[in-house]
């Protein structure tokens, strides 16, 4: 009986395994990054029209990564299913995120999308039991409340005014609020999704491929918007935020995701990494734009942080919770 209860817990499934601790640290190193391009993308989206934003962002990385697209001659055809779960997640989590997010980000401040954003672990827990059917354990739940309890402390704390924001448009908070919750929701489509899409493709590939996906749907947007546009108005400093933001927002936070999620972690314990993309987005805001961060916002992030704690900290009963894949 012994050796039968030591047999359920093996290396490979344990969460203090160096593999899932890896794993750990690519999905919270891809929401970092994109907490970091989402408050950066201000700027840029006061520089250049959003769409066409959205189209050289797919374009360069396109340019950056065409021997991505290679099929691996171990990886199996890809069905009609697993083609159309690349297109859900390329025009959900790549192409609408990127819309909803920027002119979100030109109606709102960093900090205030952070407070939106940090309702991404809860959208993504509830997603993977919707459509994934994986149960949620206690610690993941609890982890959720901690980022639902950073929610209602932000919501208490004091926002510099439109006029304060760095490229805001101001009168338009409301609209700048309810675009960034749509992003979150595509977010969370991008989690779940993409935990389908590791059992039947490589990191890389999907990387490639929803990228190009997204180049598609921008295309003719960009082109009409190219045609009026004064590229040569454009700083030098600007071209160069625009390489970096084009290379993590489709290269970098991408393959750093999929990676992750192919490490075998659940998308509902993945969803609370997305901690990480409020956190990131709220100090890349204060330091490097310039916006105010009260003592209670710090507190809020506190307990997201804590919500990433809850989530992976080793102990039997988070092994045993865990629905296997």
């Amino acid at each position: 009986m012994k050796e039968r209860k030591n047999s359920l817990v093996t290396p490979s499934a344990a969460p203090t395994s160096p593999h899932r601790l890896i794993s750990y640290g690519c999905l919270a190193l891809s929401m970092t990054l994109v907490g970091s391009y989402v408050a950066l993308s201000k700027p840029l989206a006061t520089t250049f029209p959003v769409l066409l934003l959205a189209w050289l962002r797919f374009g360069i990385a396109a340019i950056a990564m065409p021997h991505w697209l290679r099929k691996p001659v171990d990886e199996p055809p890809m069905t009609g299913r697993t083609r159309m779960l690349v297109f859900l997640e390329s025009f959900l989590g790549n192409f609408l995120f990127s819309i909803f997010m920027l002119f979100g980000v030109r109606m709102t401040s960093a900090v205030s999308a952070g407070v939106i954003m940090a309702a991404i672990p809860a959208m993504v827990a509830i997603g993977s039991w919707l459509f994934l059917r994986e149960r949620i354990g206690t610690r993941v739940v609890a982890a959720i409340g901690c980022a639902a309890a950073g929610i209602g402390l932000l919501a208490l704390a004091p926002h510099p005014s439109h006029a304060d924001a760095t490229g805001g448009e101001p009168g338009m908070p409301w609209l700048g609020n309810l675009l960034v919750f749509c992003a979150v929701l595509c977010e969370a489509a991008y989690a779940v999704i993409g935990k389908s899409l590791t059992g039947r493709l490589g990191p890389r590939r999907i990387s490639a491929l929803i990228n190009l996906w997204g180049f598609a749907l921008s295309t003719p947007f960009g082109v009409a918007l190219a045609w009026h546009f004064d590229f040569t108005a454009v700083p030098a400093g600007m071209w160069m935020l625009l390489v970096a933001y084009a290379l993590a927002a489709s290269i970098w936070t991408v393959w750093l995701w999929m990676t992750g999620l192919k490490g075998g972690v659940p998308a509902s314990q993945a969803g609370v990494f997305t901690v990480m993309l409020p956190v990131a987005a709220a100090l890349v805001g204060v330091f490097v734009l310039g916006e105010s961060l009260s003592a209670l916002q710090l507190l809020a992030f506190a307990a997201a942080l804590a919500g990433v704690v809850l989530a992976t900290w080793p102990s039997r009963s988070n092994r045993a919770t865990q629905t296997p894949l």
